[in-house]
């Protein structure tokens, strides 16, 4: 149980750190303005997606699903589990749903801006979008993981 455990933060380090240091490397090649930084930081964010995220869900999952059969947690009713797997589930629908497709609409729009010279509007727009429902989705894992740790209800 312990060595699962051990998977399981393993598997939140992974994601919630890199969900964290991703948007922080493509805000701040935003900020400092350098196409060929955005667009790299862009299709950063993406790999980085890929390597870290993706494992981490894994990890989550498989690890934490096997530690609640495990310890006899009950999967139905309101209580700190169902609650935290809703919206562990909710989280996983936004970037599905809303922040790959918008990635991939930064890269390629930024690639199109390291050619024009200019950020065109089409990055901004998809930028704002990004951080908007990243910043969602960011905020809801670490919601997930204060109720995994403390078990409120």
């Amino acid at each position: 149980m312990k060595f699962l455990l051990f998977l399981h933060v393993l598997g939140a380090i992974l994601l919630v750190g890199n969900i964290f240091t991703a948007a922080f490397w493509k805000v701040k090649a935003d900020i400092k303005g350098d196409l060929a930084a955005i667009h790299s930081a862009t299709k950063n964010v993406m790999l980085a997606d890929y390597i870290f995220t993706i494992p981490g869900l894994i990890l989550i999952i498989v690890t934490g699903s096997l530690m609640a059969l495990k310890a006899g947690y009950s999967m139905s009713g309101f209580n700190w589990l169902t609650l935290s797997l809703t919206l562990f589930s909710l989280t996983g629908l936004i970037w599905l749903a809303l922040l790959l497709p918008l990635q991939r609409s930064m890269i390629r729009h930024s690639a199109q801006s390291l050619e024009a010279g200019t950020l065109s509007k089409a990055y901004r727009k998809a930028s704002l979008y990004w951080a908007i429902f990243g910043t969602i989705g960011t905020l809801i894992p670490v919601v997930v993981l204060y109720l995994m740790i403390s078990k409120p209800m």
